[in-house]
């Protein structure tokens, strides 16, 4: 991935995509707001989430239309059930979403196996949604706000599957630091975390402060900190998806 930061890349992006212009324009309007009015990353992506919600829960989570919300939940699903995803494992979705993967993990898992967590209540509203649309009420899903990413709330060991597709992405280093150092924790001494992030292999950077950009060696080395060994997951390379998947397990 190259560095979209430099002013070099944008301006050739902008030359052979001028259609693209206006709507960044705009975003970047909208972001400077939000930014000067959110006191933190997680007020202000609060409130991004609040404005992409109004206009489209599918397209909030980063789906074009319904097909690609569907194929895209499907992805995610099928690759942790040729992982070995059981219906009895204990799961938790960090950024749940609006259950775009969750719809199927809940319909997967045993009731009350399933936990999702987001922090926009905007979103979680139609994860509810999309619960009563897949009549999955009694499998007894639970969906949690959540302020930041240290995982207070939830139990010592519990978890056997974590699960957490497009949060890095959109948050800057400080936030995912506290997910890697709280993880090991909540995570069942055999579970495993699996997390995609945009990658790349240049300087690490982000765009509007929405899109972040990083090493994996990076983030390898920072789970190794908190007592977790990582490893990118080559398999998921091969598929059809722009981001890459680490999975961390304890060290021990």
């Amino acid at each position: 991935m190259p560095n979209r930061s430099s002013k070099l890349y944008q301006a050739r992006y902008a030359l052979s995509h001028p259609g693209r212009i206006l709507p960044h324009t705009r975003r970047l309007a909208r972001d400077t707001w939000l930014r000067l009015v959110s006191p933190d990353h997680v007020g202000y992506y609060r409130a991004v989430m609040r404005s992409d919600t109004a206009r489209s829960a599918d397209r909030a989570v980063g789906s074009q239309d319904r097909e690609h919300w569907l194929a895209l939940g499907k992805l995610q699903f099928d690759y942790l059930i040729g992982h070995g995803l059981r219906p009895a494992d204990r799961m938790l979705e960090i950024g749940c979403g609006n259950l775009r993967a969750g719809w199927r993990f809940i319909d997967h898992l045993a009731p009350g196996h399933y936990h999702g967590v987001d922090i926009s209540p905007d979103i979680l509203l139609a994860a509810r949604r999309t619960v009563v649309e897949f009549g999955l009420q009694a499998k007894l899903p639970n969906l949690g706000l959540v302020q930041g990413l240290d995982l207070a709330c939830l139990p010592d060991a519990h978890f056997t599957v974590v699960h957490a597709h497009s949060v890095f992405s959109h948050s800057p280093r400080g936030v995912v630091e506290q997910c890697l150092a709280n993880v090991g924790r909540i995570l069942h001494p055999s579970g495993f975390f699996d997390f995609t992030f945009d990658r790349t292999e240049d300087v690490e950077h982000q765009v509007l402060r929405e899109d972040f950009y990083y090493r994996a060696e990076s983030l390898i080395e920072l789970a190794a900190r908190y007592g977790l060994r990582g490893e990118l997951m080559a398999d998921w390379e091969a598929l059809p998806h722009k981001q890459s998947k680490i999975r961390v397990v304890h060290a021990a």
